[in-house]
This record gives C-alpha cells, structure tokens and sequence, in this order.
C-alpha cells in the first residue's frame, strides 16, 4: 500500500516542475460557514489542474525504451493535459484517449501540448477500454488517471505543502472521482498528522466511491457539470487507502456546485471547474460537519468550458434574486409601458430584457401582458418591486 515515503520521494522528483500553489485562507468563507477556511488553489497550475502531478511522477519513472515507445493516457481533460505538458517537456510521445463529451476547451488545450487526441466513446470506461487496446498495438505505456500508485503518490505532494503552509489543519475536504488524489491527501495527511479528518466528496450522480465504501445503492445518473469526478468506480489500488483512511463521504447535488463556482469567482475572484468547486459544495451544503474547525479545501482545477461557465453564472444570479423574470399585466393604453419601466427603475431595478405581448395571451381585449427579465439587488429586493406595481393596480408577479 501507497506510503509517506513514497509522496515524499515524489515532492522530490516534482520539486521546481510544478507549482508549489498557495493554500491561504478565506476570511470572508469563514465567515459565511462558520468554519476557518483554507483554499489550495491547485487551479493555478499550468495545466490549471493538480493532475499534472501524478502524471509527472509516473513520467519521471519511466525506463529509457517506455520513454522511447512513448505513452498513453485516458481522461476527461485534465490528466490528458498533465501527461501532454510534461511529456512534451521531457521528449516523450503522448497519445491521449478522450470521450466525446469532453468540453472543448480541454480537448484544444491538450493538443496544444502537443499529444496526439482521439475521441472515442461516450463514457470514461469506454475511452479507457479503447486506450488499453491501442497501448496493445502500438507498445505505449498507459498512464492511469487515478489507479497506479506513482499517480496516487504525486497527487499527495499537494498534502504535504498544505500542512507545510498551514501546519494547524484539522480537517481537509477532497473531490473524489477514481481516488487517485483522497488517496494521496488522505495517506500524507494522517502520517504527517493523525489526528486529521479526511472527508470526500462526490456528486449525487456519480456516488461510486460512496457506493463502493458504504454499501449503499444510490443510482448513477448519465451526465454532471462535475465531469472531471464522473468515475462509476474508485481504482482497486485507491478503494482500501479510502476504506482504511476517509473518515467521511458527502454527496452534494447539481445546483451545490453550481453555487460553489459562483461563489469562488464572487468572493475569491478565481475559477473552479466543477469537479474543483465540490469541497466547498459539501461545506456549504454541511456546514454543522465542520463549524468550528480549521478547514483545507482542495480546489482541484479550473479548466471549464466557457459556455457552461455563463450559464452557471445566470443561474446563479437567478438563484440569488438578483436576475429576476416578472409579467405585468396592465391596460393597454399610450404610455402604459412608459409607466411599468419607470415604476421598476424607481424601485431601484435595471431592465434587461422586456417583451410587450398583445396577441399571444389569455387576457381580455385592451390589456397587454409585459414580460421583462430585470437586474435586482436580492429577494427581498424582488418582492419589493412587485409590492410597487401590484399598488399601482397592476398584475405583476414573478416567473420561475
């Protein structure tokens, strides 16, 4: 089984190749928790991802002719972009294995490394499968994202420099999809220190780990903006270090990590990916777990697709009141909207989309249906607005 010596001989070999990124603490997260809040801002990698670590460790190994043959990778985008970075640093070929869904700034960032991309399959198990039989044929070495001990050994380095930075850690919340990294942070964190709480965390829709350590039966669901943990299973090297050293597993939902990205780019002004963002989600979404406590978060990575980055930040202002879709039902006279858009701007709300809809609506005849998608303070700020029209005698109300 994966040992301290092991990470600690990985810190060397990664020592000047990848960043040693800052863990620092989070004042106004405190704050909102409850707990003291400490973020290892993995994000600020090259590859913005701690994935580069494991794959350097297990490149760094290779003999002469594996690093001749050259080797292959399977992954959703950030082992892909660790093995390409460092395998084009050190002169090796690189043949990376990604399932279609894969966004498509992960698959750009990849080849630009230099590897070779095929996308293959629908599901990480079906690009894996695929990755081992072109291994076969053509005499590459497969790099596992998660299921090798040098892998496993590499991830932990990032343990070692958050109890280095911040020696008074009590607790360390870690995403898990294969457990390549809990695997690493869980081994480092109770040597170094015993008494330390691990605590995992997965998303309702890949709950395999959860699944595998518990015994219970939650479903698998077929998609998560978290797709960088969406594993079916932990790797058998990875599930008796969890078993042995986790202390807990949460499961958050869609819409926690959601919050979470939002929350990071809010309140920290940096960028978490789905997968990166899930050990605030569970401290959000549990914060009784960990009142009190001195808290490490790893934010694993921050490669996201620009597109799916917008739409969490619209429904994340949706969420918080401060986008907001109301209807106005009013008469349909000369200057009717003029008095609708000035009641909203004396309320203090800014117009951002309006739609005036005579024909397409239930109302009687002379009345007009106005549709308007408003920029507002809060909640509380909402309701205040619609408390304005409806006391002007109009029908306002708010859509969801």
């Amino acid at each position: 089984m994966l040992q301290l010596t092991d990470i600690q001989q990985a810190a060397e070999r990664l020592r000047g190749q990848v960043l040693n990124t800052p863990c620092v603490e989070s004042r106004t997260l405190s704050q909102l928790t409850g707990a003291q809040v400490f973020l290892k801002f993995e994000n600020l990698q090259f590859t913005a991802s701690f994935k580069e670590r494991g794959a350097l460790n297990k490149l760094a190994q290779l003999t002469a002719q594996e690093r001749a043959q050259g080797v292959i990778a399977m992954s959703a985008g950030n082992h892909a972009q660790g093995v390409a970075f460092h395998a084009q640093r050190l002169g090796i070929r690189a043949v990376i294995v990604m399932p279609r869904f894969t966004p498509g700034v992960k698959v750009a960032r990849t080849r630009g490394f230099g590897a070779e991309v095929v996308l293959h399959g629908d599901t990480l198990d079906a690009a894996s499968s695929y990755a081992r039989e072109l291994a076969a044929e053509q005499g590459l070495t497969f790099v596992h994202p998660f299921d090798d001990e040098a892998i496993m050994a590499g991830q932990g380095t990032l343990a070692l420099e958050m109890l280095a930075q911040q020696p008074g850690l009590d607790t360390l919340i870690v995403p898990i999809g294969g457990g390549g990294l809990i695997s690493g942070v869980a081994t480092a964190g109770k040597a170094i220190k015993p008494g330390i709480r691990i605590v995992g965390v997965q998303t309702q829709r890949f709950p395999g780990a959860v699944n595998a350590v518990t015994g219970s039966t939650h479903p698998r669901g077929e998609s998560t903006i978290a797709e960088g943990i969406a594993v079916s299973a932990p790797g058998a090297h990875c599930l008796p270090v969890i078993r042995d050293l986790v202390d807990e597993l949460l499961l958050v939902d869609e819409g926690d990590v959601e919050q979470a990205i939002v929350m990071l780019l809010e309140i920290e002004k940096t960028l978490a990916e789905g997968a990166g963002a899930t050990a605030l989600a569970a401290l959000v979404r549990h914060p009784e777990r960990f009142a009190g406590r001195r808290v490490g978060l790893v934010l694993s990575g921050g490669n996201i697709d620009p597109m799916l980055l917008a739409a969490i930040i619209g429904r994340g202002m949706v969420r918080s009141g401060r986008l907001a879709r109301i209807v106005v039902n009013t008469r349909d006279v000369p200057g009717s909207l003029a008095r609708v858009t000035a009641l909203v701007a004396q309320a203090g709300a800014n117009v951002q989309e309006i739609h005036h809809q005579r024909a397409f609506t239930l109302l009687a005849a002379q009345h007009v249906e106005i549709e308007m998608v408003l920029q507002t303070r809060d909640a509380a700020h909402v309701q205040e607005l619609l408390t304005a029209l409806n006391a002007q005698g109009m029908q306002a109300r708010l859509m969801g």
